[in-house]
């Protein structure tokens, strides 16, 4: 079944160019031009909320005509819409890149890269490329459990103590990334490439991947500290990546009796 993309801008020509590109690469594209007739399209049948179930993703323009497309997704999300949201812009600058991706956008794509680049961006985000899948032996429906980490690949959530992380679904990609590696240090390339894809090369210079990465763990700590202020599981080697810290390595300063914690697989 095709991915069902949801594409909101407000230059008509732009939406019907986009819209028939994105059909004829694989897509089934529903248009809107602005926030009003995006929440309509979103809202469920019995007026309660806001149904995650309509659209696989969502594509919205940074400047709609009544509202900044930055501000809409705060307000979706306010209403209890979890469906990734992607921006296209015409203003690629960095810090607009950084307050899309701190409201919780999945990716931020400059619209002279074109629609076939958007549509890879897609691929990638709704199913993400099957040589950089981790926990290989995990089905569908399983949820992977690493000390007070709970991951739910199914439905891209990971939950700390029991709580609710809020990851987006890039951050969650990361988080699931390290768990595979468990123990080992993972690089910034690496952790790039799993939510983009190989030899991408993003920023200034050679390595400017590497700032997208630091900010994209920064956010990732940020939301686990919100509820454990004491959450370290993530460690960095410098200039070269990450890792999520094994349970079970016992510090020099704790009781020889504690026992170790091991990752487990459960199937629910």
């Amino acid at each position: 079944m095709p991915a069902r993309v949801v594409l909101v801008d407000d230059d008509e020509a732009f939406r019907e160019a986009a819209t028939g590109e994105l059909e004829d690469l694989g897509f089934t594209v529903t248009g809107f031009a602005d926030a009003k007739s995006l929440i309509n399209y979103l809202t469920s049948a019995d007026g309660s909320g806001l149904d995650d179930g309509a659209a696989d993703i969502l594509v919205i323009d940074w400047c709609l005509e009544r509202t900044l497309g930055i501000d809409l997704l705060p307000d979706l999300r306010r209403r209890g819409c979890r469906i990734p949201v992607i921006f296209l812009t015409g203003m690629s600058m960095p810090a607009n890149e950084t307050l899309a991706l701190d409201r919780g956008a999945v990716d931020f794509i400059d619209k002279t890269r074109g629609m076939s680049v958007l549509a890879r961006r897609i691929r990638l985000i709704l199913q993400p490329p099957a040589a950089a899948t981790p926990t290989p032996t995990a089905r569908s429906g399983d949820e992977i459990v690493c000390g007070k980490l709970t991951l739910k690949p199914k439905v891209n959530r990971a939950f700390w103590q029991g709580r609710d992380v809020m990851l987006t679904v890039t951050e969650f990609s990361i988080v699931e990334f390290m768990v595979a590696n468990l123990g080992e240090h993972v690089t910034y390339r690496a952790i790039y490439d799993r939510v983009h894809w190989s030899g991408f090369v993003a920023g200034s210079g050679e390595d400017g991947f590497r700032t997208n990465v630091r900010s994209s763990i920064k956010r990732i700590r940020s939301k686990f500290n919100a509820i454990d202020r004491g959450f370290a599981e993530i460690e960095n080697f410098a200039a070269f990546g990450y890792r999520w810290r094994d349970p079970g390595t016992v510090d020099a300063a704790a009781s020889e009796v504690d026992r170790p914690q091991d990752i487990r697989i459960t199937h629910g």
